[in-house]
């Protein structure tokens, strides 16, 4: 999983409440000999495209230069829906590493970390002040996710402060989902592992078949 310390991107705003995971990606993109990594395309097609496949120029993310955005501005309840992870990977491999929101549906937000998709909760007057910003000239009215500093930078230099579980930052930080970081502590439980070998040698008899 690639590493999140710092980025420096567009930011698109996705200004709509309720955005659920049918809408992020929708089910029959799931199945079948569909991989992970061509999920990108059918982010948010059912926006993206009029019905006759062509694409709605009026969506944020068909305009430039909204395209190339990395940071996704959203609203209250962002990615609610069914637990489908897929949503994640279709956002992940259309290029997003953040999304800014009031807040998440639980399974999405969880489902992010593990992923490499950094899900910031901000008030909802500080997402619609990043959007102003952004909209006033959106290719070099940057804005900034820090997460060593755990601070949203907008384009006129104020920040924001957002909170997060230490060990899930930790895990952004050095690029490692939950098995990578258990793994981090492999010498600890080898330790732990011999020491109750040798206190109760009767729970490790039937590992060893004596």
């Amino acid at each position: 999983m690639d590493k999140f310390t710092q980025l420096k991107a567009i930011a698109a705003p996705l200004l709509r409440e309720n955005v659920d995971t049918d809408i992020i990606v929708r089910i029959e993109r799931l199945v079948g000999a569909t991989f992970r990594n061509e999920l990108g395309r059918y982010a948010f097609e059912a926006w993206r495209l009029r019905p006759d496949g062509t694409e709605d120029p009026d969506f944020v993310l068909n305009r430039e230069p909204y395209r190339s955005a990395q940071i996704l501005l959203a609203l209250d309840n962002f990615g609610c829906g069914s637990s489908r992870e897929g949503a994640v990977w279709a956002l992940k491999q259309r290029g997003f590493r953040a999304v800014l929101a009031p807040s998440f549906g639980d399974i999405f937000f969880n489902n992010c970390y593990q992923n490499g998709v950094l899900p910031v909760i901000m008030p909802n007057s500080a997402v619609q002040a990043l959007a102003r910003q952004v909209e006033a000239d959106p290719g070099r009215k940057l804005v900034t996710v820090d997460l060593v500093r755990q601070v949203v930078v907008a384009p006129d230099g104020g920040e924001t402060a957002f909170a997060i579980d230490r060990l899930r930052r930790e895990a952004l930080l050095d690029g490692l989902d939950d098995i990578g970081l258990t793994l981090k502590r492999e010498s600890e439980i080898a330790a732990f592992q011999a020491q109750d070998r040798a206190r109760r040698r009767w729970i490790w008899a039937v590992e060893t078949g004596r």
